[in-house]
């Protein structure tokens, strides 16, 4: 159940690319939205990994799972069923921020979940081979469901499984968080860093 919303948020990163025709005959955007359409889901997820790896630890990462599935679900819905280039620009910077939350969130829950080494091991290895599939795949869905379905529904693949993570995962996953002031400033770094870059 962990290694799923790892799955869907590696597939969210390709899933997109055979939807671009459709998506620019639909909403005409210019070259440069088009680039933020396609790009701003990993700028997001990559610039916060870090931060809400600290939240986590202050709010809980179970919390902060459920938290991130559940703006997962909205935030796909609103991009599935944009009207303008602007709107499914905004719509995949909220993806990315739901998006950033779950890797830390469901890898910090397997430590606290399998105290045992090998099962540890084992759950580390299904955790990161999810990544990949995820990523590979994501072209393979999209262009099935471009085939039958409108290009917004590249992004409902998420509901139905981010929906099943939210009704079996409550008490099923330990909650734990240990917040320390240096996490805190820690946890504004990368955000400084990024400004070094514009």
């Amino acid at each position: 159940m962990i290694a799923l919303p790892c799955l869907l948020y590696s597939m969210d990163l390709t899933v997109l690319f055979l939807a671009v025709p459709e998506l620019t005959l639909d909403l005409e955007p210019s070259s440069s939205e088009l680039l933020w359409i396609t790009d701003i889901y990993g700028f997001m997820v990559a610039g916060l990994l870090i931060t809400m790896g600290t939240l986590g630890d202050k709010i809980g990462r179970r919390r902060l799972l459920l938290i991130g599935a559940a703006a997962f679900v909205a935030a796909s819905v609103l991009a599935a069923f944009s009207t303008s280039a602007e709107m499914l620009i905004a719509a995949r910077a909220l993806l990315g921020v739901a998006g950033a939350t779950l890797a830390p969130a469901t890898l910090s829950l397997i430590r606290n979940m399998f105290l045992d080494p090998s099962q540890r091991t084992v759950a580390i290895g299904v955790w990161v081979t999810s990544f990949s599939v995820g990523a590979a795949i994501g072209p393979l869905i999209g262009g099935v469901l471009i085939e039958f379905f409108w290009w917004g529904s590249v992004f409902l693949v998420a509901v139905p499984v981010m929906a099943l993570l939210l009704a079996l995962d409550r008490g099923s996953c330990p909650s734990s968080g240990i917040q320390t002031r240096a996490s805190w400033i820690s946890s504004a770094l990368p955000c400084r860093w990024s400004r070094c870059w514009r």
